[in-house]
């Protein structure tokens, strides 16, 4: 499948940051923008929307920097249980720490971090301590009494009023968080409820990519988003609210649609009746459709993704990850949309390998596996595991011959040197096997170029990498894992081991 491009990123920056600026003239003093997703690296976007730039956040947030606090919620019990983001496998704390890093790499400054639902985890308080005595400023709002129920409670000083004032000062503040259930709803309209009782009249909005609102309920680019949620039981649905007060259909999602009369209670309380939504699509200020110029590339990446959410559910059940309601919703998506795992291009090809390395290597002791990449002209190349190579590693090399123009029969790596690596890891470090890893082979790669103008060559072609997807046949190790993560390879495996040990390393 040749890369092509269905969205532009510069319109829907220029589109973007003007509908943000309109919804901030609508309050005099502040709004509140509940930012969700992903600020940097939203490569589910950019998958889903080939042309989305994965940054593309950060740099509208730059475009406002002038008028901009940014406040970090999360939660606490995500601290504490240290829930990985799985696009980095780092934990959300981890994940906080990076954020801040990287915003300010742009010039973004976090004006404050908020662990929300706080009850004196010692991980969320050491949490805090580190950030604090790094001059960073640092809140716990502990769970709001009354919720959900007693509006009354909630909106007074023992609700949101026994909250701290987060200080902030400039027009537009954005509140967003690590994953979903970080607090940035609760923070925002605790901050609400604080500038009322200051004399300021402040707004709340709603900044999240998907569902695209103003496309069908079933297109691809908004299935795709329930099946990236299907871990959360999310589901996408016709705002009611929205097809009442407009005669308008608009795609929203049930989380939002069922939250909305208690935000509307809660919010209206807190303005003093000056709540101006009809619905939940009205609170949101996205505007990613129009970004779309071919809707028909924009619909095929998203029915590969949604069969890349069907595998990765497929693998994190059998890690414990996730439940069997999970790996179900996806099924029944895949089903909905017509598709089947082999839609997906690089799937048989990596299947053909191991069948290949199977036949080959038949009589012998050992389990093998296969491994597809699709460069981005559509060629398919494969690779499977040797006692030398693990099977990313060998389609890794091979694709990366290719590119180069290398022939398949020389060297990039000299069995020497893959011996005495081998060498290194099973009798000094006693590691199990002698096959290499991804990362292990891209170490030796960068070592031996500087004495070898193909291996050199082959080198300057990673970067060509980057986007292309893989299919392997096996869970990967954690050194195949963070090889092909630091690529930025679109990776899918099917849910079994290469191994029989239960640690794998």
């Amino acid at each position: 499948m040749i890369h092509k491009k269905g969205f532009d990123s510069e319109v829907y920056l220029k589109e973007q940051a003007a509908a943000i600026s309109r919804r901030l003239s609508l309050f005099p003093d502040r709004l509140y923008l509940e930012f969700g997703g992903k600020i940097l690296n939203d490569f589910h976007a950019a998958r889903v929307l080939p042309g989305y730039d994965p940054n593309i956040k950060v740099k509208l947030l730059e475009s406002l920097k002038d008028q901009l606090d940014i406040i970090l919620c999360i939660y606490a019990g995500d601290i504490e249980r240290r829930k990985l983001r799985a696009d980095f496998g780092i934990t959300y704390d981890a994940d906080a720490l990076k954020l801040i890093d990287d915003l300010a790499d742009w010039g973004l400054t976090v004006s404050a971090v908020v662990i929300t639902r706080y009850e004196e985890q010692v991980s969320a308080r050491i949490f805090a301590n580190r950030l604090q005595r790094q001059g960073i400023r640092v809140y716990t709002h502990r769970f709001t009494r009354g919720y959900p129920t007693d509006v009354e409670t909630v909106v007074s000083d023992q609700g949101y009023g026994a909250n701290q004032f987060i200080e902030v000062s400039k027009p537009l503040v954005v509140v967003t968080g690590p994953g979903p259930g970080s607090g940035k709803l609760a923070t925002s309209l605790s901050q609400l409820y604080h500038e009322y009782r200051r004399g300021r009249r402040a707004g709340y909005a709603k900044f999240e990519t998907f569902p695209i609102w103003d496309l069908p309920l079933k297109h691809p680019v908004n299935v795709a988003y329930e099946a990236a949620t299907a871990d959360l039981g999310d589901f996408n649905l016709v705002d009611p609210f929205h097809l009442e007060a407009y005669n308008q259909r608009a795609i929203s999602y049930n989380r939002d649609v069922e939250a909305f009369p208690l935000l509307r209670r809660i919010l209206s309380k807190i303005s003093g009746n000056g709540f101006i939504y009809k619905s939940p699509t009205d609170m949101g200020v996205n505007v990613v459709s129009r970004g779309i110029i071919d809707d028909e590339v924009v619909q095929q990446a998203a029915r590969q993704e949604i069969i890349r959410r069907y595998f990765r559910y497929q693998c994190e059940f059998l890690l414990g990850f996730c439940e069997q309601p999970a790996v179900e919703r996806a099924e029944l998506l895949m089903k909905e949309m017509n598709l089947k795992p082999e839609d997906r291009p690089v799937v048989a090809p990596a299947r053909e390998a191991a069948a290949e390395a199977r036949l080959k290597n038949k009589g012998q002791n050992g389990i093998y596996v296969g491994a597809a990449i699709e460069l981005k002209d559509g060629r398919i190349v494969k690779g499977s595991n040797s006692p030398l190579l693990h099977a990313a590693s060998s389609a890794t090399l091979n694709a990366l011959k290719i590119l180069a123009g290398i022939p398949d029969h020389i060297h990039l790596l000299p069995p020497a040197v893959l011996e005495r690596a081998g060498y290194l890891k099973q009798d000094i470090f006693g590691g199990k096997a002698l096959s290499l890893d991804l990362t292990e082979v891209l170490t030796c790669l960068a070592i031996t170029s500087s004495a070898s103008p193909a291996t050199q060559l082959a080198l300057d072609q990673l970067k060509e990498l980057k986007g292309c997807e893989m299919h392997l046949t096996h869970i990967p190790t954690p050194g195949d894992e963070t090889g092909l993560r630091r690529l930025n390879l679109n990776l899918t495996s099917d849910p079994f081991f290469a191994s029989k040990n239960l640690f794998i390393y």
